[in-house]
């Protein structure tokens, strides 16, 4: 298991892209009120002094620095000056202790390096990050015999005070223990019944992708996708399946077996894949791949072999990475760290509900857009 968390002295919470990661726990700068705690030559000051010197109780000091709505404006503004003043910074333990709460959002996360998991990471941290909140990464990795047990030594109840899902399928037997948390649930990319959900309408995302390229003109596509057997994100790969499926059939074709290629959802597998399509007796004149990493890979793939793009092959990704601007790729773009952020308020709104309250679930779904640049053309006349 690979938990980590981010912080900053005091525990605040740095974003992910910049983030120092350190496998200390956090540096406390404040003291229950005792004497002889120093920090740089200096007695630290508690919730206590800060009280005093804004005119207040602790109550109302605590409330004001975790950014609650019950405080005036004006008493706000005059605890932060009063803190600032004593270099006063709170303590993630001891408001822990105090609240029974921890702070922490636990985040299950197959891999850090991808595109889109660490710009989902990215959006849901920065939203925390404004309520109060921190993240605990649990990098699970791809489906394994043992990852069961890493869940369920990892995540242990009094951790976290609510957990989020990032497209990792989980089994009945993961979802059991991590339904026992009994904290919030929430998920990106993938479907737990009860369980609050953000997501995107993967097989209609794929029906704009072929629709583009049927209507160019193609009539021989090919499509580069997940290992649905395999994969860490199954549903996602199933839907776009699907969704090419349909859009072709629509389109009056279908999709030749040899024309689908599985790879992981990397540039190195839209090489490989790329060259397997290329090396087909009568290769497709437009190819689909699952995410923009992999089609440019396939874009390298067909480069390295003398293939115009667009003239001869055109290709078409999904996401709107940041690179395929710089590719000139078509493709259908995701609002990922969007799904981030969405994922961040269902989660702040259940954990701000007292414990028990009945809930109904929550599915977010945000829009996605077809971006067309110079990768895709109509075919080449025969």
């Amino acid at each position: 298991m690979h938990s980590r968390r981010w912080w900053t002295r005091g525990g605040s919470a740095r974003r992910p892209s910049g983030a120092r990661v350190c496998h200390d726990p956090p540096v406390a700068l404040t003291s229950a009120g005792g004497a002889g705690s120093r920090v740089a030559g200096r007695p630290v000051s508690s919730i206590h002094d800060v009280a005093r010197a804004a005119g207040v109780s602790t109550a109302t000091v605590s409330r004001a620095l975790r950014g609650l709505d019950r405080v005036r404006p004006e008493t706000r503004a005059r605890v932060l000056a009063a803190a600032q003043d004593l270099s006063y910074v709170t303590s993630p333990t001891a408001a822990s202790l105090a609240s029974g709460r921890t702070r922490v959002v636990g985040v299950v996360v197959p891999f850090l390096d991808r595109w889109f998991f660490a710009n989902v990471l990215d959006g849901t941290e920065e939203l925390l990050r404004r309520h109060g909140y921190h993240l605990l990464l649990f990098k699970v990795g791809a489906r394994s015999s043992t990852r069961t047990l890493m869940l369920d030594h990892g995540l242990l109840r009094g951790r976290v005070d609510g957990l989020l899902v990032l497209a990792a399928d989980l089994e009945p037997e993961e979802v059991a223990v991590l339904a026992r948390l009994q904290v919030p649930l929430a998920t990106v990319g993938l479907d737990v019944a009860g369980w609050d959900r953000v997501r995107i309408e993967d097989v209609r995302v794929a029906e704009v992708a072929i629709g583009h390229l049927t209507g160019l003109g193609h009539r021989r596509v090919g499509y580069v996708g997940g290992r649905p057997e395999r994969d860490v994100h199954t549903a996602t790969a199933l839907d776009r399946l699907a969704g090419v499926g349909r859009a072709l059939a629509r389109a009056g074709m279908g999709l030749a077996p040899e024309c689908v290629v599985q790879s992981d959802w990397t540039v190195r597998g839209g090489i490989a894949a790329g060259h397997r399509l290329l090396d087909l007796p009568d290769p497709p004149t437009a190819v689909l791949a699952a995410s923009d990493e992999m089609a440019i890979g396939v874009l390298h793939a067909a480069r390295t072999r003398g293939c115009d793009v667009p003239g001869q092959l055109s290709v078409m990704g999904i996401d709107d990475h940041e690179m395929s601007f710089t590719h000139d790729l078509t493709t259908v773009a995701q609002p990922a760290a969007e799904q981030g952020r969405a994922a961040g308020r269902l989660l702040v709104a259940a954990m701000s509900s007292p414990p028990g309250t009945p809930r109904p679930r929550r599915v977010t779904t945000l829009p996605t857009r077809l971006v067309v640049r110079g990768s895709t053309d109509r075919p080449a006349a025969p």
